[in-house]
């Protein structure tokens, strides 16, 4: 136990020599936003997924074959959005070539102003579950994740893909001492777990309990501080 406990506080503490600086607690923060956005775009977008494109490609599966709670159009935009938020991450990632405080601070920029647009938007309108807004929102949360996944990968920080746990939970068994392996990184992917799953509860607990908007300003104001905490990042010259 004292092992993991260290491996997870390693990586949310990182020393001045790691690998790779100060991106992991960083990461880490960005997983629980993407624990919020997701409650918000299932609970209150209805069984649309933002940042999850697995679980939409299957939602779109069902709302083809014309389940219940389930919508084409809402899927496709949203699966749509991310892609186009990709292709921004993707140019981001590629005019900054290797510097990656560089690709993490603007990605952190451009997110938080989307993610507090979006939580502006739930909170002015009537229904954000309805009409209009319902699809602005799908895209600028969309667009939003994308840009962070995209970055995330570029980041090629370990277990910290801040979004798909389906590979890090699999090292986690695949890799632990009773399958035969070395038994190692379980505290970090475990903190990436509870980083997701703490994002999402906290997001759907304020959907159901307080305000549809409540989960988007949480992460807009996560956002905001991840950019202040990064201000120094562009002008790192460290090896990470």
């Amino acid at each position: 136990m004292s092992v993991i406990l260290r491996d997870a506080w390693s990586t949310l503490v990182p020393g001045r020599d790691v690998r790779h600086g100060p991106l992991p607690p960083l990461l880490v923060g960005l997983t629980v936003v993407t624990g919020l956005v997701d409650a918000f775009s299932y609970l209150v977008l209805g069984h649309v997924f933002v940042a999850n494109m697995t679980g939409n490609v299957v939602f779109l599966a069902f709302a083809v074959l014309g389940a219940s709670g389930f919508s084409v159009a809402a899927s496709a935009t949203a699966l749509g959005a991310f892609l186009i938020g990709a292709l921004a991450g993707g140019r981001l990632v590629h005019q900054v070539r290797r510097h990656r405080g560089k690709m993490l601070y603007g990605a952190l920029g451009l997110e938080a102003v989307l993610v507090l647009a979006s939580y502006l938007i739930a909170a002015l309108v009537d229904s954000p579950s309805s009409g209009g807004a319902r699809y602005v929102l799908i895209v600028l949360l969309g667009v939003a994740m994308g840009v962070q996944n995209a970055v995330a990968r570029a980041l090629t920080v370990p277990d910290l893909t801040t979004t798909v746990l389906t590979l890090t939970l699999t090292g986690m068994a695949a890799d632990s001492r009773l399958a035969g392996g070395p038994g190692g990184k379980i505290g970090r992917r475990s903190l990436s777990a509870v980083a997701l799953f703490l994002g999402a509860l906290i997001g759907a607990a304020t959907v159901l309990h307080s305000d549809d908007a409540v989960p988007l300003l949480i992460g807009g104001l996560l956002l905001a501080l991840a950019f202040l905490a990064a201000f120094s990042l562009p002008r790192a010259t460290a090896e990470w």
